[in-house]
């Protein structure tokens, strides 16, 4: 039975994620830091579902983290869903510090743990559920785009680093476009997705062992105008 551990899955993607996983009888350990939303999730799948209620950005994340995999007697697939981000106008140090801890530091202390607990394994899968605002700076959230960049440039690395040391470690880079979660702050969203679809899809590419995955596919192509777009004709329209 596959072992899965889900960072952030109190609401949203991480918690759509969880139940889709529990459905198909996969061992589940979920984390987040509202210990009543991990409750009730649990009382649904009382039989797959673990948790461990902490903030990510703690001292001692790796602990609980490390904690959660003993109790589930391992872990498969590691998937980092945890996130902050919000407008910052006028440039509000609180938010990017949060967004910073959250999306940055927290991301990496989780993501080491995963990669060297898996590393010594006979294979395993990290992913990391990034977003298509990864792609360009961003003069609503700076933060929140530096952020989401980290975390899909980190997870190429660990891609490189798995390669380099000849491990069996699968590296999944996801990025969503909208998603109808509290993170989708613009007045201008299309193609948005539910949590459950954006799950179902997230699922799919992570049993495909996928590298970078859009969500929903589609979103390719709006990565694809970012990426190309002339820089200063984006620093003149965004």
């Amino acid at each position: 039975m596959k072992k899965v551990v889900i960072i952030g899955a109190t609401s949203g993607i991480g918690r759509s994620l969880a139940k889709q996983y529990a459905a198909r009888g996969y061992q589940v350990g979920v984390t987040g830091r509202r210990q009543e939303l991990l409750n009730s999730l649990q009382q649904k799948f009382p039989s797959n579902i673990l948790t461990a209620c902490f903030d990510i950005t703690s001292a001692d994340a790796s602990e609980h983290i490390e904690q959660l995999v003993s109790r589930l007697q391992g872990m498969d697939i590691f998937i980092y869903n945890a996130g902050y981000g919000d407008t910052s106008k006028p440039l509000n140090w609180e938010i990017e510090n949060t967004t910073i801890s959250t999306n940055v530091t927290g991301f990496a202390v989780a993501c080491n743990y995963a990669f060297n607990y898996l590393a010594d394994k006979p294979g395993g899968q990290i992913v990391g559920i990034s977003s298509i605002a990864s792609i360009r700076g961003s003069g609503w959230a700076p933060a929140y785009s530096a952020s989401k960049a980290f975390m899909s440039n980190y997870l190429e690395g660990l891609h490189l680093k798995a390669k380099a040391l000849k491990t069996n470690i699968a590296v999944t880079d996801i990025q969503p476009g909208y998603v109808d979660t509290s993170m989708a702050k613009s007045d201008r969203k299309f193609w948005v997705a539910t949590p459950d679809k954006a799950a179902a899809e997230i699922i799919d590419s992570i049993d495909r062992k996928k590298f970078r995955v859009y969500i929903t596919r589609r979103w390719a192509l709006v990565a694809y105008v970012l990426r190309n777009i002339p820089g200063w004709y984006y620093r003149k329209v965004f």
